[in-house]
């Protein structure tokens, strides 16, 4: 025999078994009210633990997030407007760097000192949402949260009143 009969005939073989089992799945999930008891506990117990998992891996980067801002915040900001304006640049360029090399925490916190020193907060909220990307956003969101002294820095807000 040529070889390549034996190898048609060993991938029909290989072919023909996987479909007999796909027929033979099908029927006894359709016939077997165990068997489709057991696959949609099986399925469940996934989900459940895909949703433990996502919790857990959030309470994890909201920790991560808060200590960051804890610590950006004990680092300190420049105060001379030239100080500023120079910080300001160099984190800005940092995050989008960081945002091209896919590390958003680390973006997140660059776009956050940034906005701390920016004389205005909430136009450059309005730049970021137009030019961040989405997943920083959303982090840069959450250190604000844990840092509200970065809203209530803006003209206005002082009485406490957020547009």
């Amino acid at each position: 025999m040529k070889t390549s009969t034996i190898v048609v005939a060993s991938v029909g073989t290989i072919i023909t078994g996987f479909l007999a089992y796909a027929v033979y799945f099908d029927h006894k999930r359709r016939t077997d009210t165990s068997f489709r008891k057991a696959l949609k506990k099986e399925n469940r117990k996934q989900e459940k633990a895909a949703k433990e998992e996502a919790e857990a891996t959030g309470a994890k980067q909201k920790k991560e997030i808060k200590a960051v801002v804890d610590k950006a915040c004990a680092e300190g900001f420049p105060t001379d407007v030239e100080e500023k304006e120079q910080y300001f640049m160099t984190e800005v360029a940092r995050g989008e760097t960081l945002c091209a090399d896919g590390d958003p925490i680390e973006a997140g916190l660059c776009f956050y000192k940034a906005l701390k020193v920016y004389p205005q907060p909430r136009d450059l909220i309005s730049i970021y949402d137009k030019t961040v990307p989405r997943h920083v956003l959303d982090i840069l969101a959450e250190m604000m949260a844990a840092d509200p002294s970065v809203i209530s820095m803006t003209p206005g807000s002082e009485s406490g009143n957020v547009e």
